[in-house]
């Protein structure tokens, strides 16, 4: 149908905009964030553009439905204004009429947002947090650059370094101060490097002093040592158990049950309940008076989808904590949506209106009496 192409040519215009438009702000943020991660050391520097990459890919389905509802009533509120939906009334169609074309421009994305959140959002997840936790398991000293004093990684000691080595795991002129027990302890060395002991993480120092100041002022101890060990951590990085749950893929989480997995899972199915949701709600609110502006539509539909968005998220708490289960969470908000669309759309479609049908009560009564 030719009414038909002609609204999927323009949907997919504004569409592409918007899409352009929402990417770029986020990139923008994402940036502007991780840069601040990057600054703080919790993320290699070298790797600010991949970090960006994968959390920006992560927000994909969040984007994707946003950009779907956005162009949506866009669309429709720019036929309201130009009366072209007064000839498509006119011509015996109803609104109803407009959920074909819909979703047939709609049901690619809403495969790609299914995707992107049963696949790409884990993995996006599970790249970034793999590269920050290669980058905090690296020694204490690879984090010291030379000439600054930098924390470790517990942040339980400050060091300061002259990094003229042969290699990163080694340095010359150590100095470390740390808070232990109640004293201050400050220990210098001519030479330090790294070892993993018994899979556990030690800094061996050589040729050095070390002085404990107790806190409470009752005396210093000053020794000189030849080789001294200190334990900074383990070699070993996390069990799988022990992964974020964003970062599981949707099998485990169908495999183990938990609430909080269930929790993240209601989630990631909800992305897609509530991408089509948002096409069925977006032609009920997308009615506009052509003497009006379009801003207080736009506004209107911003707040549906943050109020949408936002519990969505609540209802992942509440399933992560084991309040309400995820079947009665996911029934309630999305089953609940989609009524309310077909109540709204169906008032629109037919024209429903309290204060007419007042009236016609009213009229009935009177001509009865």
């Amino acid at each position: 149908m030719l009414f038909h192409s002609s609204l999927r040519k323009e949907l997919s215009r504004s569409f592409g905009a918007t899409v352009v438009v929402l990417v770029t702000i986020v990139m923008t943020m994402m940036l502007i964030r991780t840069l601040g991660l990057a600054n703080k050391g919790s993320v290699n520097p070298r790797e600010v553009f991949l970090v960006m990459t994968y959390t920006v890919l992560g927000y994909m389905p969040t984007i994707l439905s946003l950009c779907l509802f956005v162009s949506i009533v866009g669309t429709l509120s720019r036929m309201y204004r130009d009366s072209e939906m007064v000839i498509w009334f006119s011509s015996g169609r109803g609104l109803a009429e407009f959920l074909r074309p819909l979703f047939g421009f709609a049901w690619p994305i809403l495969v790609l947002i299914a995707a992107l959140a049963l696949v790409g959002w884990p993995w996006a997840n599970s790249q970034t947090q793999g590269m920050r936790e290669r980058y905090e398991r690296r020694s204490d000293i690879e984090r010291v650059a030379p000439g600054e004093f930098r924390e470790s990684a517990g942040r339980l000691r400050v060091f300061f370094i002259d990094k003229d080595a042969p290699d990163s795991a080694t340095a010359n002129n150590v100095f470390i101060q740390s808070i232990e027990r109640n004293l201050q302890i400050i220990t210098s060395a001519r030479r330090g490097h790294m070892e993993d002991i018994d899979g556990k993480r030690f800094l061996l120092l050589s040729n050095g002093q070390r002085l404990e100041r107790s806190l409470n002022a009752e005396g210093t101890k000053i020794s000189e040592f030849q080789t001294y060990g200190a334990k900074v951590g383990s070699s070993s990085g996390n069990s799988l158990d022990d992964a974020p749950v964003r970062t599981r893929t949707t099998l485990q989480l169908l495999r183990e049950p938990t609430p909080l997995n269930l929790g993240e899972l209601a989630w990631r199915m909800g992305m897609l309940l509530a991408g089509a949701n948002f096409v069925l709600l977006a032609l009920a609110l997308s009615s506009v008076n052509p003497r009006v502006g379009r801003s207080g539509n736009y506004l209107f539909a911003l707040f549906a989808f943050v109020l949408y968005y936002n519990l969505l998220n609540l209802g992942q708490n509440w399933v992560g904590s084991g309040k309400y289960s995820m079947g009665g969470f996911m029934l309630a908000l999305h089953g609940g949506a989609f009524l309310l669309g077909l109540a709204w759309l169906a008032k629109r479609h037919y024209n429903w209106s309290l204060l007419a049908a007042l009236r016609l009560g009213r009229a009935r009564k009177t001509d009865t009496a």
